[in-house]
């Protein structure tokens, strides 16, 4: 069991433990545990324990032999010292000297590979050694003990388990399906009514605008399985590491993911068939009627599955998504709709076979031009039908169809099979150290060298007055602040479930009358059992609460809290340490101090006050390193909180709050970490921290206790004193209360004696007795006192809402922007990668096409290889932005409430740091696609050819970002983009004209972007072309053909080139003002 107490108090800990040693002694069983920051009490209950350090045993044996083999090498446990502490810094090279114990002796550093020997020269090691030799017996073990199989389960019973847990996940997903089939159903109703005006024609012209509407259906259906991928990439990690663990092989998890899932391709592809068949007017034959269907649920089938198979693949949601855009434009490219199978070249027609939306096309279009209405004679003995098809190069036999619908049925196998495989044998993603490159960094050590070169040999300070240089180093000055709280409550309405078992009251009330005073140069600690609101208050106090009603008196300095003002002089280290993956840690302090100092000081002062910080959280040995993922790269769980500490601290705030800064870390990190929150305490300022587990050391580092019980109610508020003299003074002054025992943690004994159990058994309520005793009242009267501004204060007051302005605002968010886009190839490189690879796709597919226009068919495939790029490239644009911008959103969230910037300088920052990116991906494809099709050469045309590409693909990436501001999640988000993927292809004027959309939806077709594009791209190229072809049969010019069949005018590029700068503005806008209204995080 891997670090079971993370998240939990110690008194928790310690009866989880006993019930596991409890288990182990009654059952005889094996059992191996790692924890973080054992109390004393906890350790003991261990029969053995392992001492590691850089990756070797040190020690391993009894745990009541370990403290003397440590003291027979010279080193000594002190008295009030927890031995689980003691042998984790015994063994680090900086705290091992403070525990020599030979004072006739002069230290020397001992080496992990020295304790080693000593152990292996010990009896203990000795013994372990020759148990060790021996070969190993049978007989010891008892057949009834040893497993013969992998997995605990018969396939059987591993099926029926993985099917029921993907139900109960599906159920509690229940709003992403529901999501999706409304989205398909709302689609599907606009589908009806754009088409329905084509129903009539059955001719030439028709059956084109038929075909449109048959590969609209295909698109949507293929499309509609995209959120599978997200979905799939969220579940991975833990499907992985269940894998890991042997819970059940791969294909049980994967088969139900499978069988579970045809339901709704069921339900949606006979939604969208229900819907669309009649109104639209296909073939009126039911049994037309039902082949479509079917067609549509195998494709829709394969889409899904094709999904979850390159999920499994490439594990992370960026590489997904930008692999499966590729693979989508390579489906819609060689589909046979964009451009017909005889338009392809001769060497490349067999990727025609290779994709299921090509199956798709043949299905559906024999299903319906092989219908008798369509057998009407053209000239010689072609029917009507097969000339449309022939001009497609679909014209197969009727048997094709079922031939398409096996072969999708086949690609659903397939890529179900590869999803098993994948999960199967890939590992998944490692987790890697994010450092800045050598180059960079050996400029910023040079640099560093020469700042130190600079300052005189007498400014150094002596090894032992480090903590005098640490408080006195605090060069700003600020003024140090008061806060009280008097009756302080909070609620919440009340959780439905809670409301099914009877609970009536309307408001759950979390907090309950909270009073008590956080001091200047005071280390406060917030303590009480798991739940018991603790978070909760400190959230409260601060402001952090988005949600519920808060009663009582706030003040700050004895002046009631205005939270627009106490986020200036405020800091909050959250527990989740969030902060932006591609900034190194210096330069998130840096960022911090820029947005969060006031201009009145110059930048010399800042570099200093920066480095101070630095040196003061002890992080100057990993300032160079990028912060990176939590889990996948990066800082350790530790160096994050002293970095979270840091970025506040460096805003020179008078109150600092601080949520759980040791949890997750081991005894030394902890340490470490409650070294650096007391250097911060020292210089004055308010300090509260939140704390579950800590050893004696941690607990009486602090100055004051605020304990609390659940209910939010506090039974414990004052001093400590020396050895917490002060807290065991009041509880064991009540009746009942168990002592104290000698060296035992002060910490871990408050919450056993006031648990509810003990409260029960005592019949007490310690919330009660504490508002009785002298301690509340003494409570009470220094809150009174403090509410008082003191002689010559005055409120806090600030001329501007942020300390920099709107310039300096902008400035350092695209600062940061243009670090975080730099190191960030996964992004950024990838999607240059992308637009090379389409490029140079399209430049093959459709070489030299530009000038062979001969018939309208020609035509329409240059416009295809027009809308391809629009549509594919720009949706991989919107899609591989929206991670990122997510992850941004968190970093973003704790920004805004430390008011260091306003939401549209963030904003405006985000939306100008993609605009040289995106300008080298226009260039890039202008560059290979405008000579490979060879449209006409003239500068005017291949400069509107670049403008209009610029401007499509920034108006996609800003979509991307506008999608991510308005919803909750990546996984909303996508599925939102479907839908809206889904408008701006259906109105593009590719499928259906728009002088054939209907009068009620035109307004939607010149609301859209792509529309312009399309129009921007063929009139600039074409407009001005008087070459006569023939058009359904008819002799006519290119131009004019533009004009009547599309509505493209050449004199109305003007408005073109204005719409498609606009809108990129407007979704930046509209952005701006949706990431800084929108706040989706609940607290």
């Amino acid at each position: 069991m891997d670090e079971i107490s993370t998240g939990l108090d110690s008194s928790t800990t310690f009866q989880i433990v006993t019930c596991l040693q409890q288990l182990v002694h009654i059952t005889d069983s094996t059992a191996l545990i790692s924890l973080l920051q054992p109390a004393p009490e906890t350790f003991n209950l261990f029969d053995d324990v392992i001492l590691m350090a850089e990756g070797k045993i040190v020690y391993h044996g009894p745990c009541c032999h370990a403290l003397q083999f440590f003291e027979d090498c010279g080193f000594k446990c002190p008295q009030r010292k927890g031995a689980a502490d003691f042998l984790q810094e015994v063994i680090s090279k900086k705290d091992q000297a403070q525990y020599w114990c030979h004072a006739d002796i002069p230290y020397q550093y001992v080496s992990v590979n020295q304790f080693i020997e000593m152990f292996k020269a010990s009896n203990l090691g000795q013994t372990l050694a020759e148990e060790l030799s021996k070969a190993y017996d049978k007989s010891w073990c008892p057949n009834s003990a040893l497993s013969f199989s992998i997995y605990s389960l018969r396939k059987w019973e591993l099926f029926k388990a993985c099917m029921s847990r993907e139900l109960l996940l599906m159920k509690r997903n229940t709003f992403v399906y529901v999501f999706k089939t409304a989205q398909l159903m709302l689609t599907a109703i606009i589908t009806m009514s754009v088409f329905v005006s084509t129903r009539t024609e059955v001719d030439l012209r028709g059956a084109n605008y038929l075909m449109g509407s048959m590969y609209y259906a295909l698109i949507r259906l293929f499309t509609n399985g995209v959120a599978e991928l997200s979905l799939t990439v969220i579940r991975l990690p833990a499907v992985q590491k269940q894998r890991s663990f042997y819970l059940y092989p791969a294909w049980a998890y994967s088969i139900p993911a499978s069988i579970l899932k045809i339901p709704f391709s069921v339900l949606d592809s006979l939604l969208w068939t229900g819907i669309t068949y009649y109104v639209i007017g296909y073939s009126p034959e039911v049994t037309r009627f039902l082949c479509q269907f079917l067609l549509l649920f195998a494709l829709h089938l394969a889409s899904t599955s094709m999904c979850r198979f390159v999920a499994s693949i490439f594990q992370t949601m960026v590489l997904a998504t930008t692999v499966g855009s590729v693979i989508f434009v390579l489906t819609f490219l060689f589909g046979g709709f964009i451009l017909p199978r005889p338009s392809l070249p001769p060497w490349l027609r067999w990727g025609f076979w290779i994709f299921p939306l090509t199956y798709g096309e043949i299905g559906i279009t024999l299903n319906e031009f092989l219908a008798p209405r369509w057998k009407k004679m053209l000239n010689g003995n072609t029917t009507m039908g097969n000339s449309v098809l022939t001009s497609h190069g679909l014209n197969f036999e009727g048997y094709f169809y079922w031939i398409s619908l096996g072969a999708l049925f086949g690609f659903t196998i397939l890529f179900d099979l590869g999803f098993i495989l994948a999960l199967t044998y890939l590992k998944p993603p490692k987790m890697s150290r994010a450092i800045i490159s050598k180059k960079r960094l050996s400029q910023l050590q040079g640099r560093e060298d020469q700042e130190r070169s600079r300052q005189p040999e007498n400014e150094s300070i002596p090894a032992h007055n480090a903590e005098t240089r640490k408080t006195k180093m605090m060069v700003l000055p600020f003024v140090p602040l008061t806060m009280t709280f008097k009756d302080v409550r909070y609620y919440v309405d009340t959780p439905q479930e809670m409301k099914r078992h009877g609970f009536r009251e309307k408001k759950l009330q979390l907090l309950s009358d909270i009073t008590g005073a956080f001091k200047p140069g005071v280390l406060t600690a917030l303590m009480g059992v798991s739940g018991a609101g603790k978070t909760t208050l400190m959230d409260v106090l601060s402001g952090r609460k988005t949600g519920g009603f808060i009663e009582g008196d706030i003040r700050i300095g004895g002046y009631p809290k205005v939270q627009q003002t106490f986020a200036r002089i405020s800091g909050y280290c959250e527990q989740s340490d969030i902060h932006s993956p591609q900034i190194t840690v210096e330069e998130s302090i840096v960022y911090s101090a820029w947005l969060r100092l006031p201009p009145e000081i110059d930048e010399q002062t800042k570099s200093r006050f920066v480095e101070e910080v630095i040196e003061t959280i002890e992080l100057h040995d990993i300032k160079f390193s990028l912060v990176g993922i939590p889990g996948r790269s990066g800082l350790s769980t530790e160096q994050r909180k002293r970095l979270t500490i840091a970025v506040e601290l460096v805003s020179n705030p008078s109150i600092i709050f601080m949520d759980e800064p040791t949890s997750g870390l081991d005894s030394r990190a902890a340490a470490i970490v409650m070294r650096a929150v007391k250097n911060v305490a020292a210089t004055g300022r308010t300090t509260v921290c939140t704390i579950h587990q800590p050893s004696i050391d941690v607990f009486e580092a602090f100055d004051e206790l605020i304990l609390m019980k659940r209910g939010g109610k506090i039974i414990y508020s004052g001093m400590l004193g020396h050895h917490s003299c002060k807290l065991i003074e009041y509880f064991e002054g009540i009746s009942g209360v168990p002592k104290i025992k000698d060296n035992y943690n002060p910490a871990t004994w408050m919450l056993e004696v006031t648990s509810a159990s003990m409260e029960s058994e005592l019949e007490l309520d310690f919330a009660k007795l504490y508002k009785e005793s002298p301690l509340y009242q003494e409570t009470t009267e220094l809150v009174q006192q403090l509410n008082k501004p003191p002689p010559g204060s005055r409120d806090l007051q600030f001329s501007t809402p942020f300390p920099q302005s709107r310039w300096e605002q902008f400035t350092a968010c695209l600062w940061k922007q243009h670090l975080s886009y730099w190191r960030s190839p996964e992004y950024n490189l990838s999607r240059f990668i992308v637009m090379i690879v389409a490029s140079l796709l399209f430049g093959i597919v459709f070489w030299q096409k530009g000038k062979e226009i001969n018939n309208e068919q020609d035509l329409i495939n240059i416009l295809g290889s027009m809308y391809i790029a629009v549509i594919l490239l720009g949706i991989n644009n919107c899609s591989t932005v929206a991670p990122y911008v997510a992850t941004e959103r968190t970093v973003l969230y704790r920004e805004k409430f430390a008011a260091m910037f306003s939401p549209l300088a963030y904003s405006l920052a985000q939306v100008t740091i993609e605009i040289p990116y995106v300008l080298v991906q226009a260039f890039l494809y202008v560059a290979i696609t405008y000579p490979a099709i060879g449209y006409y050469w003239s500068a005017s045309k291949v400069l509107w050819y670049f403008y209009v590409t610029f401007c499509t693909f920034l108006y996609f990436v800003y979509l991307g970002m506008l999608l991510v501001s308005m919803t909750p999640s990546v996984e909303v988000a996508s599925m939102l983009a479907t839908a809206v993927y889904t408008i701006l292809n259906l109105f593009s004027g590719f499928l259906l004209p728009g002088k054939k959309i209907p009068k009620w939806w035109i307004w939607c077709y010149y609301l859209c972007p792509t529309s312009w594009s399309l129009n921007g791209f063929l009139t600039s190229q074409y407009g001005d072309i008087d070459k006569e072809i023939f058009i359904f049969g008819e002799l006519k010019t290119v131009s004019s053909f533009l004009e009547d069949y599309y509505g493209f005018r050449q004199d109305h590029l003007g408005i073109v080139a204005a719409a498609l700068a606009a809108f990129p503005v407007a979704f930046a806008f509209i952005f701006a003002y949706c990431i800084g209204k929108s706040n989706f995080q609940r607290r």
